[in-house]
Parts: structure tokens; sequence; C-alpha cells
């Protein structure tokens, strides 16, 4: 019996890429491509594959973002797809079936494949349980980036995330504000903003994500125009909505209150 395999990835080469390998695999059949979150929900309820290759990181809606819109009679077997090996965290190569860390070879994608005919056969109502465990995990936090590892002359430094203030983009590059001074990271703002915890980083303009717990209060200053006051009365303007804003902060224990001012 054919291993009736979806794949799910944003970026055109990396699909194709893998279906390239994928095809040169006896008893595998590709049976779709999708390139974002909403066409591999759609997808994986419609054509009901038995493994999903599923890229990790892509916009609005990403891959852990997928798994939680399945109900678990839809969950098929599911290998995570990542170029960041911060993705690979413990509960997912636990938890999951396996994950492979771009760029992989075609010996790591035959051993993913191998283990994938193994557990599917042997127990496949076991792989909808684990799923439903790692994406509970996912809700509780466990994969979220908990440190930044920061490259400074001959050394590497090792940033929390709850010590950083407000990340700002620079170019390719992000700078981490903190209270002892700043860092440069070489990862982009969109990167970084996928692996943050909506529960402590909250989005306020295109080119800065802040701390919401150091945020001390959000100030109108001008009819329509806001501002996000730090702790230590830092101003940082804010071009997303308002009510965007307050709704993310919600996930804080601590959240603020706009001031009129």
């Amino acid at each position: 019996m054919n291993l009736r395999t979806l794949v799910v990835d944003d970026e055109t080469l990396a699909r194709n890429r893998l279906r390239k390998f994928l095809e040169q695999e006896p008893g595998v059949e590709v049976i779709g491509e999708c390139e974002n979150g909403p066409e591999a929900i759609e997808c994986i309820r419609r054509d009901r594959p038995g493994l999903v290759f599923l890229d990790v990181q892509m916009p609005e809606i990403n891959g852990l973002d997928v798994v939680r819109a399945l109900p678990a009679e839809h969950l098929p077997a599911i290998i995570f797809v990542t170029a960041h090996d911060r993705h690979a965290v413990e509960a997912f190569a636990v938890e999951a079936l396996d994950y492979l860390l771009k760029p992989f070879s075609r010996e790591r994608l035959q051993a993913a494949l191998r283990r994938a005919r193994i557990r599917l056969q042997d127990a496949p109502q076991m792989q909808a349980g684990q799923m439903k465990t790692a994406t509970r995990l996912v809700e509780n936090n466990s994969s979220w980036l908990t440190r930044f590892v920061v490259k400074e002359g001959n050394q590497m430094l090792f940033v929390k995330t709850q010590e950083v203030d407000y990340i700002e983009a620079a170019a390719n590059y992000a700078v981490l504000c903190t209270p002892k001074g700043n860092h440069v990271l070489r990862e982009t703002l969109r990167n970084l903003e996928a692996s943050l915890s909506p529960a402590l980083f909250v989005r306020i303009s295109r080119s800065i994500i802040v701390n919401v717990e150091r945020i001390k209060a959000i100030r109108l200053v001008l009819p329509g125009e806001w501002q996000v006051i730090l702790h230590g009365d830092r101003e940082l303007q804010m071009t997303r909505g308002l009510k965007e804003v307050q709704e993310r902060l919600q996930y804080s224990t601590g959240r603020p209150s706009p001031e009129n001012h």
C-alpha cells in the first residue's frame, strides 16, 4: 500500500526539493502540495493523507496552528520541517513522529519515512494521541524561544527572552534592547516573531516587538496616535491598531490600561 503523502511549505523551492526526493522513494505517493496553513487544513480534511510533511514556520497560520485546527479523526502522521533548530525542541522530537532540519539529506528523509511506516503500521491510533500531546505542549509555551544566542567578538552570549525590553528591526538584523545594553542578532523580525510566545511579546509596529511585561502604559499623544511607555520611561511609537495590541496584551496577567494624556 502506498504511503499517501502531502507536502506543506510556503517556499516553492523547498516543496520542489522535497517532492523530488519523495518521488524517488518506492511506495510513496505525493497526493498534493500546499503553500500555506489554510490550504493545508482544507487538503488534510478533504484528502485524508496518511503522512504530512509540515513546515513549522509559515506566515499567518504556521504548522503548529495547522495541527491545532485539525480534529483528532483527521490528524495524519506529521513530520515537521524547519529551517531553524530552535523549532526542533524536545517536545516535538519525543511527541511528534519526526522532524527534518533544512537542508536535510535524502538519507535523513529516508530514515524519517522508515519511522513513519513502522509507526503507522504498528499503532495508527497512537499517532493522534501523541500529536494532541504535542499540541498541548505548544499551547503551554513549551516550544517558544526562551533565550537568544548572540555572537559578539569571540564569544557567544545567551540572553533570556524575559530580559529583553523590546526588539527593533535593522534591515535583515534585529537589535535586542535590554536594560544592560543592546545586542545585534542576525535574524529578521518576522522570523523572531514566529518563535516568540504571544504571552510575552507583542508587535506594536512594522519594526518593533515589545515585551509586554516591560509595558507601563499606552498613551494617546495625538488623535489616532499612540505611544507605548516602558518601565524606565522609554517611549515607542505604536502604529498597529490599539484594539489589536490590547487583545494581545490580554495574554499578560498585568496588562496596563491606556492613558489619555
